[in-house]
Parts: C-alpha cells; sequence; structure tokens
C-alpha cells in the first residue's frame, strides 16, 4: 500500500509537470464566460518558478526521469499546483485577467530577456519564487516599470535600498527577532529570559538584533541574558542558568536546527525541575521531531509568517482535493502559491497600474493575515527602502498538539 501510494504521488508530481510543461512561457488566459471581450487590455500578471522543465523534459516533451522524481523540482511546481488552483478559482469568478509563467531554470529564455521582452512591458504585478541573483534582477526590473514585485519566498532584502516596489512577503530574521522581543514584552516581561546560543557569524548577528531591539524598544526593556554554548554542551551547561523556583523563558538563539533539537531535549530532560518554555526560530517550521517521546512535557514556541489553520473551510477543501485526486497531501508551497496568485491577483483586478500604492492593504485575505509595511533602513533620511510583511505567527507545540498563541 506505502508502495501504491508513494507512485501515485510520483505519478501526480509527473503528470503536473507535464501539464505545465504546455502552459510555461505562452499566456494562460483566463477567459470570461458570458459577454464577448470589450478589447480593454486586460491586467497581467507575471509569475516566476523554478520549475526546471528543459532539465525533466528532452526535445521531444519526453519527460526524462521514468517514474522517479527529482526532489530539487518539488518546491517550483507545488508553488505551481497552488497558483494553478487560484487560477481556477479566478476563472470561475469570470474575471478578465492575463497570467504568465515563466520557468526560472529555462535554457533558452533568461529573466533579462524575459523582462525586456515586448510582451513583458504590460505586465502590472510580478511574484517570483525567486534566489538572491534572481531577487535583485526582478526588483530592477520592478522598480525600472513601477509596478510591484511580490517576493514570496526568500526572506532577506537581498542588500537592495530605495525600491519601494519591492515587497518581502516571507518576513526577514530582524522582523522575527522583533515580534519575538514584542511578544515576550506582552507576555513574559517579568520572567526570566535566557538566549542560549553557539558561536557564529549568524548567531552574532541574531544577538545584535536583539540588542538593537532593546535599545529602541518604547516599551519596558526585557533582560535577555546571553549565554554562549560550547559545541558538545550537556544538561548541566544549562541546568547553571536556569531556576527551580520559576519558569524560565528560553531563547534559541541560532537557525541551526540540530542546535535547537539538542537544546529542547535538554531542556526537556531538566523540565520537572526547572520549568522552562521554549521560543526558536523559523527555521523550526522544519522541524517534526517535536512530537517524539524526548520532548515530552516541554512546552515549544517558534515563529511563522505563513499559518495555514487545519480548521479552515478552503484548507480542508485543498486537502481533500489533494486526497481524492493524487493520495497526497499538499505541501505547504501548495498554499503559498494559491494565497499569493489570488490574494495579489484580486488587488491586481481592483486597482490595476495605480496598485503599487494599495498593496498592504488587508482585503480578500485567504489563509495569512498579511501586515504589509514600508521599510526605512535608515532612520536619518527615511528614505522608504522596501515593503515587508511583518505579521508574525507564534506556533505552539506540546505533547503533539499544535497551535497558534498571541
Amino acid at each position: 500500500m506505502i508502495n501504491s501510494l508513494r507512485y501515485s504521488f510520483v505519478f501526480f508530481l509527473v503528470l503536473a509537470a507535464t501539464i505545465c510543461r504546455a502552459q510555461v512561457d505562452s499566456v494562460r488566459r483566463i477567459p470570461v464566460q458570458g459577454p464577448a471581450d470589450t478589447g480593454v487590455a486586460r491586467p497581467q500578471l507575471a509569475i516566476f518558478i523554478p520549475l526546471y522543465l528543459d532539465s525533466a523534459f528532452d526535445a521531444n516533451n519526453t519527460y526524462r526521469f521514468d517514474k522517479s522524481f527529482p526532489k530539487y523540482i518539488n518546491p517550483g511546481l507545488e508553488f505551481y499546483e497552488g497558483a494553478q488552483l487560484a487560477m481556477d478559482s479566478l476563472q470561475q469568478e469570470k474575471v478578465l485577467l492575463d497570467v504568465r509563467i515563466y520557468d526560472t531554470r529555462s535554457a533558452t529564455q533568461s529573466i533579462g530577456q524575459v523582462v525586456q521582452s515586448p510582451e513583458f512591458q504590460r505586465t502590472g504585478l510580478i511574484l517570483g519564487h525567486v534566489t538572491p541573483g534572481e531577487l535583485q534582477q526582478l526588483a530592477s526590473a520592478a522598480a525600472h516599470m513601477n509596478i510591484p514585485f511580490i517576493n514570496v519566498n526568500y526572506p532577506n532584502d537581498g542588500g537592495i535600498t530605495n525600491n519601494p516596489n519591492l515587497v518581502i512577503l516571507n518576513s526577514t530574521l530582524r522582523t522575527h527577532c522583533e515580534g519575538i522581543y514584542r511578544f515576550l514584552q506582552r507576555n513574559y516581561a517579568t520572567r526570566r529570559i535566557i538566549l542560549f546560543r553557539k558561536k557564529g557569524v549568524q548567531e552574532d548577528r541574531l544577538k545584535n538584533y536583539f540588542m538593537e531591539i532593546e535599545k529602541t524598544t518604547a516599551s519596558v526593556n526585557l533582560k535577555i541574558k546571553f549565554v554562549t554554548l560550547e559545541d558538545n554542551f550537556d544538561v548541566t551547561a544549562l541546568a547553571d542558568n536556569l531556576d527551580s523556583s520559576s519558569q524560565t523563558v528560553c531563547i534559541a538563539g541560532s537557525l541551526d536546527e540540530s542546535f535547537g533539537k539538542t537544546l529542547c531535549q535538554g531542556l526537556a530532560a531538566l523540565n520537572k525541575t526547572y520549568p522552562t518554555i521554549v521560543i526558536g526560530m523559523p527555521t523550526w517550521d522544519n522541524i517534526n521531531d517535536f512530537t517524539q517521546p524526548e520532548y515530552k512535557d516541554e512546552e515549544i514556541l517558534y515563529t511563522t509568517p505563513f499559518y495555514t489553520n487545519p480548521a479552515d473551510n478552503l484548507v480542508k477543501s485543498i486537502q481533500q482535493y489533494f486526497k481524492t485526486k493524487f493520495y497526497s497531501r499538499p505541501s505547504d508551497m501548495v498554499f503559498r502559491g494559491y494565497e499569493t496568485t489570488w490574494h495579489f491577483a484580486k488587488l491586481l483586478l481592483q486597482y490595476g497600474k495605480n496598485l503599487s500604492g494599495s498593496v498592504g492593504e488587508k482585503k480578500y485575505k485567504v489563509f495569512d493575515d498579511f501586515d504589509i509595511e514600508p521599510v526605512f533602513l535608515n532612520k536619518q533620511n527615511m528614505t522608504l527602502d522596501y515593503f515587508e510583511n511583518k505579521k508574525i505567527y507564534f506556533v505552539r507545540k506540546l505533547d503533539g498538539n499544535v497551535t497558534t498563541v498571541n
């Protein structure tokens, strides 16, 4: 049965890639049922996704990998599947919209060639699942054309400044730190707070973020103690910094998932004597081990800008669709593809060429409460550098139960 399900899922991916191959680099024009087209130019949405179609298919459009499917293709294809579902939903609403899908791994057409092409000049909105280099290219194109570019996945500004057309949807690390700091101010301001870290450049950056936030906060300052652990630290090193008479809030000051798991295991082992709550980084969204017995009774929280509530009717509908048709579960990237395509397409349809000034409006919610705010990196000259999603969710895991907290 397991092999059968695995084969069904691979077959689904191959089928999806084949369908995608037929549509990419051509217009996916959402038709209107009813009155004929008036001839008015439709808003145009460009979606850039790493699909690797030229790697997956030969010159005769024959799939290269037989019954297997390379993992590196998954994220882009899953995002495409979500976007496809969103386009189907928009089609049911009978909207006037042109959607063009571009494969960023195309062997015949680079991003530079795409953005210089005549057909691209009508684009009113760009969505991109990008790498750092692609972020630079598409942000530059968006600035030149004065249209919004929604970076849907890369949690970094890539050094870009003075570009109010760039929107970072996957919140930056600094924003996560700001969210953690405000969360602690609201809920644990009087508690003992320890930030456990290891040695490293990235860990130094995290520490500096918290120290800078402490200097600029308009509310109560938290008294965070910074503790650097050795690579082979044990529970004794943790216990020396904990209090048996009251709960200690422990922040994991590293993006390293292995460090996070080791820290949580050690704190869970001490929990009956030294009660703790652990707050981790957004990379913990990839950790599935927290349901294991070694983490029992340890309250673990981590931050994320994206949270799909399993009780949401649309979430359940998409899950049922995948279960019925493909014998599989949709990934987070499927939901990301659906949400970003539908949400920002609706804004484009409403505002057209004036979308840039309205990209942060909170209407047309799908799964997440986006809070898109302007970012001013230089507080002295107050130049608008870009927009960023500042909404941070806190996911709580305790003995297999998953909830969100405010």
